[in-house]
């Protein structure tokens, strides 16, 4: 299918989109959606199965979000009763969330039952207690969003009922299968009903998951959204690369974040570890940062998502964990720290910024052992940066072309409020440790072969007799002797010895 170069003229009526699904979600005529939502929405209302491929931040939701609410509030074949109509599988905790404000706000506008029963969804995911959750089931559910592992828990154990579906969802294919989740989906299809409208939406289209699609969906529509260039980051997103020395990436991170119309901030690390020692080391500076990676309880979490999307924190440290799942549309800048594994994580992390139709700054910051990584990264997006510049904290291009002011320091005041340690203990950043650290009563003294760092040879006390040295005792009183051991140098003095 050609992409599309012009902006869509359909609007909602035309396509017969309920006027209470259009409320719910903004009223907005389809003039203003992406042409993946303008390729799609008119098949998927149709009831055909379809794939929806386009890089992130193109809409995908909304573009799965019409018609699944569409479908089950007028499908009078399957009337709504509490049992799930819809599901929709997602990767990440992040991504469900997500994915599930969105339909949860839709649904306040919409009955299950002639007024009596307001439209139901429910979230499922891991990291929470399973009570809530399974309550929330037994309640009544129209439409689940979940990802794999707690689904497939839940089913079997009885408690999430699949034979009802009419519409199957697949979020983000490709990550799941990254995260090794092929399996459980294979395991959740076999358990719903063989006549239903599935839609299957991912960025890259590796063979498993296209293999994936021929078995489970009857003769889908590939739909492939692209911009004119067909490239595979956003022409909106302005890219920086610079290499940059490991021991000065936070002092340039500090500066970028006091860069002239700098919003909502996101910073990409490789490491779990790593994700937190910026945290905590921009936090003493002075920003207003968290953190999101695998080694957080899913409540803290959830917790830093919430302050980094009400503005209470602009700076957020994340592992690729939070690459998919976060839609803040005022994310200004994305911060590469750590090369990502491959091209399609750094894809997918500079898709947090210039999203519907804004613009947005990726800067990436390659250290000399990321320079294999990234010269793949370059050749496959062709990004024409095999060569990064060197850059430091102090180089005067580096604050010319992110428009940094030349008086920017390293810190922005004292320690961040959010990450002030704790009286009770609970948490305590390493630079707080250091600080808190009696200092050494006696100084360490690094030594060469028992030699100074001076170049000072220690030598015996005077008058000593060969083989004996004194050793102080560090109460004042006289030094004792401390006898040298000799080998004997031949048998007849060892026997001597002996005897």
């Amino acid at each position: 299918m050609t992409p599309l170069t012009t902006q869509p003229t359909i609007t909602f009526a035309e396509l017969g989109v309920r006027d209470e699904i259009v409320r719910a979600l903004g009223e907005q005529g389809i003039e203003h959606a992406f042409a993946i939502q303008e390729l799609t929405l008119p098949l998927a209302l149709a009831g055909d199965d379809l794939i929806g491929q386009a890089r992130t931040g193109m809409g995908k939701t909304f573009a799965f979000g019409v018609p699944l609410l569409h479908r089950i509030t007028t499908d009078t074949t399957r009337p709504l009763n509490g049992t799930p109509r819809a599901l929709v599988v997602v990767p990440t905790r992040e991504l469900c969330l997500q994915v599930f404000g969105d339909l949860e706000g839709a649904a306040k506008y919409l009955s299950a039952d002639e007024g009596k029963r307001p439209l139901s969804v429910v979230s499922i995911y891991g990291g929470r207690p399973y009570e809530p959750q399974v309550e929330s089931l037994r309640k009544g559910a129209d439409v689940v969003v979940g990802t794999p592992g707690r689904l497939l828990d839940l089913a079997q154990q009885g408690h999430l009922q699949l034979g009802g579906l009419s519409v199957l969802v697949l979020d983000e294919a490709d990550e799941m299968l990254d995260l090794g989740f092929l399996p459980d989906i294979e395991r959740i299809l076999k358990q719903i009903p063989d006549t239903r409208q599935s839609m299957l939406f991912s960025a890259t289209m590796p063979d498993p998951i296209i293999t994936l699609a021929r078995t489970f969906m009857n003769q889908p529509t590939h739909i492939r959204a692209e911009g004119v260039q067909g490239a595979a980051t956003h022409d909106s997103t302005e890219q920086f690369v610079y290499r940059a020395h490991a021991l000065d990436k936070v002092e340039m991170v500090s500066r970028i974040l006091q860069a002239e119309g700098r919003g909502a901030t996101m910073i990409f690390t490789r490491t779990k570890r790593t994700a937190q020692k910026v945290a905590d080391e921009l936090a003493e500076r002075g920003f207003k940062v968290g953190a999101v990676h695998g080694d957080l309880g899913q409540i803290a979490r959830e917790k830093a998502l919430k302050a980094f999307r009400n503005g209470d924190i602009d700076v957020l440290v994340a592992t690729d964990v939070a690459a998919r799942g976060i839609d803040i549309d005022n994310i200004t800048h994305v911060i590469n720290y750590q090369i990502p594994e491959d091209e399609q994580a750094y894809v997918h992390r500079i898709g947090r910024t210039g999203r519907a139709g804004k613009t947005g700054i990726a800067i990436t910051l390659v250290d000399w052992d990321e320079l294999e990584r990234w010269s793949m990264i370059n050749t496959v997006l062709k990004l024409d940066c095999a060569d990064p510049a060197e850059t430091y904290s102090s180089s005067p291009h580096f604050y010319e072309e992110l428009g940094i002011p030349t008086d920017a320091t390293g810190s922005v005041g004292g320690p961040s409020k959010a990450r002030q340690p704790k009286s009770d203990g609970s948490r305590v950043s390493s630079a707080d440790a250091k600080r808190e650290r009696p200092s050494r009563t006696r100084p360490r003294r690094r030594t060469r072969g028992g030699q100074g760092t001076t170049g000072h040879v220690e030598n015996a006390a005077e008058g000593q007799p060969e083989g004996e040295a004194t050793a102080p005792t560090g109460d004042g009183s006289p030094a004792r002797k401390r006898r040298r051991r000799r080998r004997p140098g031949n048998t007849a003095e060892a026997t001597a010895t002996a005897g």
